[in-house]
């Protein structure tokens, strides 16, 4: 798996959208897999909650919906540009008080660089899913602009 992962961030260079998920059910390996590029590739995946979260808390509240994108932008840009930008932990960008698209967030990122991500949600036929429909942080999303990668 981890070989067909290096392939894919090789052929998504060229490419508009450079965004590859892992997607799967829980415990399936997600996180274990982008530790294992993380290693190969001697870079440290990022726990955005921990990180995120850690910037946020210093945030008054009224500003929190405005600056996590901002916040989220700072974060990923202190990586190296040319190495793949490795995010595990999403969860937090789905907390409703902050008024993001996670998804649409994640893809800019990768507009100017590799991103592989670990999707806290499952895949169902032609759509990423987040939280179940009932539930506050529900979201459902199209595949287009992502190279998803099932485990």
């Amino acid at each position: 798996m981890l070989l067909k992962l290096q392939h894919l961030i090789d052929e998504i260079g060229d490419t508009n959208s450079k965004l590859i998920l892992l997607v799967g059910p829980g415990r399936s390996g997600k996180t274990r897999l982008l530790r294992q590029l993380g290693g190969k590739l001697k870079i440290e995946p990022l726990n955005i909650g921990m990180e995120l979260g850690r910037r946020l808390a210093a945030t008054p509240n009224k500003k929190r919906a405005f600056l996590s994108a901002e916040l989220l932008r700072e974060i990923a840009d202190k990586e190296h540009t040319a190495d793949p930008l490795l995010l595990d932990n999403l969860e937090l960008l789905f907390e409703p008080s902050l008024q993001i698209n996670p998804l649409e967030l994640i893809k800019r990122l990768a507009h100017s660089k590799r991103v592989v991500a670990v999707w806290p949600g499952e895949l169902r036929g032609a759509h990423l899913v987040y939280a179940d429909m009932s539930h506050p942080e529900h979201r459902d999303y199209s595949l287009e602009g992502v190279v998803v990668l099932e485990i």
